[in-house]
């Protein structure tokens, strides 16, 4: 099986077309699309569907600030991400196993693993619920099919990575257009919406909760490790210049890619508000979403709500596989058949059904534990990005070394807060 991000020798050479100045225009972006694609479906996967249904129907539009300020986070540290793998061809796994002591990898790889498990509980769970629903099917039934869906797509890599890409590119559309139809359908109070996307608020500890499950269902680890995988090898360039190009279109396609991504989590916590949190405030669990949305908004409106959850659920079960594949051989040099990491990675989700946990309240808590996890990619990535002996002329500047520190301790903070809570510390200003 072709490793993350090898194409075919016709996508190359259109890339070096571009690169040798005989392409322009669209045709010129859309050779180089790809990588931040597939890394955005990681910012709209289950998790995000369950943070985001609770965060509407009990805060209203309180907490969009978090989500705005989450996807902007997102946006540098996938871009630095990108520049990574773009500069050093290395993945950010493989600096680190290269650069940190033995002990410090390991460490980094267990946490690496524990949050991809993480991960694909949120998406695995999210994309059975989805399909039990729509298909009347008991979850465990949901969870095989998704299994299913998702290998038979994995295994399109076998003759490169454009279908992969474009498989999943389409997957986001679906998300995308599902709910644009979802704000034409749902009475959004606009006025209320823009207020609370710029300014900043917490009602209780329970928004806190909800507020670091919203930074772990946006900007997620796996994503951070992966994209530098999705373009360490993608376009060989040969010299800076080519670096520069390169360099260009990936932050271009991050933006707007990231842009879509964003503008879909607000997309969700505005149709939970407007839909539940007059009335149904205590509405936390997907599948109460879904029932109470029918008699709410109308049988489209649920059908469009379930028709984005499934999509989600299966585009990042796919994508999270591959990153925890990725990040195993960074880290520690060797790979494992793909049924076998599939297995691995989805055996917590199973765990959950079995045991009669929450579902929801799984994939919230599944989202918290990926945002204790997140400073130490994110930490790694400033450090290697920021080094003129890592990066020569593509280094970090001051502003971007300032945002990125300012993200991380955002994130950091948000962390110790909670960790706060859980232990009974009283954090002043929260009731």
């Amino acid at each position: 099986m072709a490793g993350p991000g090898s194409l075919t020798a016709r996508s190359i050479a259109a890339a070096r077309q571009v690169l040798a100045g005989r392409r322009s225009g669209l045709a010129a972006h859309l050779a180089f699309v790809g990588p931040a694609v597939v890394a955005s479906i990681a910012y709209v996967d289950p998790g995000n569907f369950a943070t985001n249904i609770q965060a509407g129907a009990k805060y209203g539009y309180d907490l969009l600030w978090v989500v705005l300020a989450a996807n902007l986070i997102a946006m540098l540290f996938q871009a630095l991400s990108a520049k990574l793998g773009i500069v050093t061809g290395r993945n950010l796994a493989e600096m680190c196993r290269d650069e940190f002591p033995p002990a410090v990898v390991w460490a980094m790889w267990i946490v690496s693993e524990l949050a991809a498990m993480a991960t694909d509980l949120a998406e695995f769970l999210g994309g059975a619920i989805g399909l039990s629903l729509l298909l009347h099917l008991p979850v465990f039934v949901g969870m095989a099919v998704t299994a299913c869906i998702t290998y038979g797509i994995l295994m399109f890599e076998r003759t490169g990575f454009r279908p992969i890409e474009l498989i999943v590119g389409a997957l986001v559309g679906v998300i995308a257009l599902c709910y644009l139809i979802e704000m034409f359908i749902a009475p959004v109070d606009w006025g209320a919406a823009a207020f609370h996307a710029v300014v900043p608020q917490l009602a209780d500890a329970e928004a806190l909760l909800l507020a670091v499950g919203i930074i772990g269902a946006t900007v997620m680890p796996h994503a951070v490790y992966l994209h530098s995988a999705l373009t360490q090898a993608r376009t060989p360039v040969r010299s800076e210049a080519e670096t520069r190009q390169v360099l260009r279109f990936s932050n271009q396609e991050v933006v707007v890619a990231l842009a879509v991504a964003g503008l879909v989590n607000m997309a969700m916590v505005m149709m939970a508000s407007s839909a539940f949190h007059a009335g149904h405030r205590d509405v936390a669990e997907i599948e109460t979403a879904y029932h109470t949305l029918t008699p709410l908004l109308g049988e489209a409106a649920a059908g469009l709500f379930l028709l984005s959850l499934i999509a989600s659920g299966i585009s990042s079960s796919t994508v999270g596989t591959m990153a925890g594949q990725m990040i195993m051989q960074g880290f520690v040099g060797f790979r494992i058949p793909i049924v076998v990491r599939r297995l691995v990675t989805m055996a917590p989700a199973f765990v959950v059904v079995a045991l009669g946990v929450n579902t929801t309240r799984a994939l919230v808590i599944s989202q918290v534990v990926l945002s204790i996890a997140l400073p130490l990619p994110m930490v790694a990535l400033l450090m290697f990005t920021r080094r003129p002996d890592v990066m020569g002329a593509f280094a970090n500047s001051w502003a971007t070394n300032m945002a990125a520190l300012l993200g991380t301790a955002v994130v950091l903070a948000l962390n110790a807060f909670l960790i706060l809570q859980t232990f009974g510390v009283s954090i002043p200003g929260l009731p």
